[in-house]
């Protein structure tokens, strides 16, 4: 696809994210069997939820531009999510096999937040404001994950330390 337009690299960018949250689907019920703390993997299935409803929010988006929703293979989220894989597969204690889940997923987070606001950004600068507020939604979902990750990590990283 040639970019010639704002509106050319939007529609990438909603392609590549679509393909970024399939990915995310298809990782996380991995990285939730391999979680021993009950609180994280809560939050894990959780935000696994609302991950679908990311998917299903951007097949409204396309719908809206009468665009087809296809995905563009998101080489950034395969790179993020291969590193976690990695990390996960290092021998570790359950409590530090969790602190680096955490780590990983927020990796993800952070790399959604960018994402999902410049693709907001774009969306407003385009005039598109129902679109806009959909991706507002995601990337205050996708905020607030991070947080709660965060805030488990601060419980769950001291019993990392001990078992050190």
């Amino acid at each position: 696809m040639k970019l010639e337009s704002l509106q050319d690299l939007y529609l990438s960018e909603l392609k590549d994210l679509y393909s970024a949250e399939d990915q995310i689907i298809k990782a996380l019920p991995k990285v939730i069997e391999k979680v021993q703390s009950p609180e994280l993997r809560t939050a894990l299935q959780e935000h696994l939820e609302q991950t679908r409803g990311h998917v299903t929010r951007l097949e409204d988006i396309f719908e809206m531009h009468g665009e087809q929703a296809e995905k563009q293979k998101c080489k950034g989220m395969a790179g993020v999510l291969d590193e976690g894989e990695e990390m996960m597969k290092k021998d570790a204690t359950p409590a530090v096999r969790d602190a680096a889940i955490i780590s990983a997923c927020q990796r993800v987070e952070h790399y959604e937040i960018a994402a999902y606001g410049t693709v907001r950004t774009f969306a407003d600068q385009l005039g598109h404001q129902r679109a806009a507020a959909l991706l507002k939604e995601t990337l205050d979902e996708e905020s607030a994950a991070d947080e709660k990750l965060t805030q488990v990590a601060m419980s769950l990283n001291v019993v990392a330390t001990r078992s050190a």
